[in-house]
């Protein structure tokens, strides 16, 4: 059938070419209409610049034959571009196929040539836009009562998408090398207690992929430009599309008191996802030009259109034609899954089985280490930092696997809640509700833990500092808060809290897109607030990239807040704020690479400077241990250690602060057989191993033969001074 005017549909229902250099086709047609008298299975109308051809192919049904009218609607952005009414027995637009429609299958294909005229005036911006904002929509309503017997409706597009598997292979890149240079960090500074890690670190990356990834759950009207760009990074939250896991998925589900009715993978391989549309205003005047113009253009060809008709009751393409009507409005993380093809009751039990690879991938990664460094002891010179690798597998596996769980906290908690809240199976309930238990457990118990060893040694020694000085503490707790000051050790508390409050304001509220903006803006701006009041950070370079993060995150939920359906802002706004949106948020994601692979590269060339303190400090410990009463550094006029510094006292051999004078003579040392009696100055101490300064006995007796009325001792060089 040649349903309505072909090159003006052409023109309307333009692509689904990914990738396509200059083409306009339909995308995904659907019917507006349910119980129409009149169905299309399949449409598909494509306009490619290069040659001016359309090119179209249409398979439907009619119940009956029957006299109708057509009006066509173009919208772009939300904006009503074209409108046309016509019919299709009328001399200027006659169309056989609808004059009068068909009863039975029908099936329409051929080829129609724009005119030059019309195709060079269509400008190149609307072959260039990702993710074209179009929609096309045709109805045709019956000539003796008026009423509406079909409605078909398309998307239109370019080709071009933001959805794009090189980003996303990039964006993988990014936080390996990001994995890599922290596992390199961590080599170097083995044995270094104290040692703040190399920024921007893994969780750094990762956590800023989970923050693109979730601005893409909301329950808003999204922009497609910016819906297909936070598809990119769903890779970071365990969103992997994986056909047979789904279905194995599937069949747990089935067993378990799932419904795969409208809810499984098979269905949404043969599914249309519907999104909500946004409120119209005017749209910007190339687009608008454009889509009015390919209109025009492809009106002109309505009476050359070649086409084919059968009446048959019965179609080869029925069966797929029937699975491609299925139609489903999504929103929300609903529709973030859907689009990767997976169910929305899958979503936990995907993120599920994807964290149990990479945790069994871990082990085996670690084993595989220990077998390493095994042969490599036994059969080559063993490094001195690597023994604690060595020696401490299963502490180490348990250090990794609790990083990695403080890591996706904050996503892991958003699909838990999902999941009790919108799933269908028992088990995927329970196994939601248990994980979320064992991970909120594991961090409460080293929360409380750390806390409980600062109260401590607060108590004992009057700071915290033993938390960054005790190697013991160190090894075991150093990862939650290594990059913090030692002042500020406790922030990572308030970090777990943040990241449970957004996961549950974006799952908890999901199907409010207002709630979910203005609550996760709240909670981004108390994080903010926090940072910038404490500057917790150890390096200055962690100090800014973490509060930049920050800041972005914060301006991220306000511009979504633009696409809340509620605050009713026009959809050219929407688009122009999603394509902001996309510059900020790659550039910092470009800024992020480039500081990994400046790192990268400071690790390469740089000596360790935790390698280098030691080998000074050694150093200086040997000679201090070989001075001679002649060495100009054993002089009276060698300045003192600094006062503020008790730990390092231990490099001048001196064993405590001032002692006070007293009335009373202190005994006189008692000296061994083989102990030298000659002293220059008698000390005030008795240090039994210690480097005291050497003086004669002639010395000595001049020395007590001018006593003071006080007999008191000269103070020893050093000494008398609280340190």
């Amino acid at each position: 059938m040649r349903i309505l005017s072909f090159p003006v549909l052409a023109s309307s229902f333009l692509v689904a070419r990914t990738l396509a250099t200059d083409t306009i086709s339909t995308n995904e047609v659907s019917t507006c209409l349910t119980g129409s008298d009149v169905e299309v299975r399949e449409l598909s109308v494509t306009y490619t610049r290069s040659t001016r051809e359309v090119v179209f192919n249409i398979d439907g049904t009619s119940k009956k034959i029957q006299n109708v009218t057509a009006s066509l609607t173009v919208t772009a952005y939300g904006n009503q571009v074209y409108s046309k009414d016509f019919d299709p027995c009328s001399s200027d637009n006659y169309v056989a196929q609808l004059c009068p429609v068909p009863a039975g299958s029908f099936q329409a294909h051929g080829t129609q040539q724009i005119p030059e005229e019309y195709a060079s005036q269509i400008p190149s911006i609307a072959f260039q836009i990702p993710d074209l904002d179009g929609l096309a929509k045709i109805q045709l309503k019956s000539k003796d009562d008026g009423a509406e017997v079909a409605c078909i409706q398309s998307g239109l597009s370019n080709g071009k998408t933001m959805q794009v598997q090189s980003v996303t292979y990039a964006a993988v890149g990014v936080a390996g090398a990001a994995l890599a240079l922290s596992g390199l960090s961590a080599l170097g500074t083995a044995g270094h207690t104290g040692a703040s890690s190399s920024s921007p670190s893994f969780g750094d990356v990762m956590g800023w992929f989970h923050s693109m990834a979730t601005n893409g759950m909301l329950s808003v009207s999204y922009p497609p430009i910016y819906r297909s760009f936070t598809k990119n990074f769903a890779f970071s939250t365990g969103l992997i599309p994986w056909g047979d896991m789904q279905t194995a998925i599937d069949n747990f589900r089935a067993s378990t008191g799932g419904n795969l009715t409208q809810n499984s993978y098979e269905f949404l391989r043969n599914a249309t996802l519907t999104y909500s549309d946004g409120s119209s205003t005017n749209t910007t005047s190339k687009v608008k030009r454009g889509l009015n113009l390919i209109v025009g253009a492809v009106d002109l060809a309505t009476r050359d259109l070649s086409g084919s008709f059968s009446s048959d009751t019965t179609s080869s393409n029925s069966t797929d034609g029937d699975e491609s009507t299925f139609h489903k409005a999504v929103s929300g993380i609903e529709a973030y899954a859907e689009q990767l093809t997976i169910p929305q009751a899958n979503t936990f039990m995907t993120v599920l089985l994807i964290f149990a690879i990479v945790v069994a991938a871990i082990a085996v990664g670690i084993l595989l280490l220990k077998v390493i460094l095994e042969l490599w002891a036994l059969y080559g010179s063993f490094p001195e930092k690597l023994k604690d690798f060595r020696k401490d597998y299963w502490g180490l596996l348990a250090r990794t696997i609790t990083n990695l769980i403080l890591i996706l906290y904050g996503v892991w908690v958003l699909y838990c809640i999902y999941q009790l809240t919108t799933g269908d199976s028992w088990a995927a309930k329970a196994l939601a509700a248990a994980t979320l238990a064992v991970f909120t457990g594991v961090l409460m118990f080293f929360g409380l833990r750390i806390m409980h060893l600062a109260r401590k040694y607060k108590k004992s020694e009057g700071d915290t500092a033993a938390l960054y000085e005790d190697r013991e503490t160190w090894r075991k707790y150093s990862l939650f808060y290594d990059s913090y000051k030692k002042d500020y050790w406790w922030l990572f508390i308030p970090a777990i809290v943040y990241m449970f409050a957004k996961g549950c304001v974006i799952a908890g509220a999901n199907g409010h897109g207002l709630v979910q903006s203005a609550g996760q803006l709240i909670v981004e701006a108390l994080m903010l607030g926090l940072l910038l009041w404490n500057r917790p950070y150890v390096a200055k370079s962690s100090q800014w990239i973490n509060i930049t993060i920050q800041v972005v995150r914060v301006l991220s939920v306000v511009c979504v807040l633009v696409f809340v359906e509620e605050l009713g802002l026009s959809q050219t706004t929407k688009t122009v704020t999603g394509i902001v949106l996309i510059a900020v948020q790659s550039g910092l994601t470009g800024i992020l690479a480039i500081l990994i692979a400046v790192n990268a590269i400071i690790i390469c060339v740089r000596e360790n400077p935790h390698a280098k303190r030691q080998r000074e400090a050694e150093k200086l410990n040997r000679d201090m241990d070989d001075l001679t009463p002649l060495d100009a550094r054993e002089s009276l006029l060698m300045d003192n250690p600094p006062r503020k510094d008790y730990a390092e006292m231990s490099k001048f051999n001196f064993t405590g602060p001032y002692e006070p004078y007293r009335d009373q003579k202190l005994p006189q040392p008692q000296h061994g057989r083989m102990g030298s009696t000659d002293r220059l100055v008698e000390p005030a101490y008795h240090l039994d191993d210690q480097h005291g300064r050497s003086l004669s006995r002639e010395s000595r007796r001049s020395r007590d033969s001018h006593g003071s009325p006080e007999r008191h001792h000269a103070t020893t060089p050093g000494y008398g001074f609280a340190y």
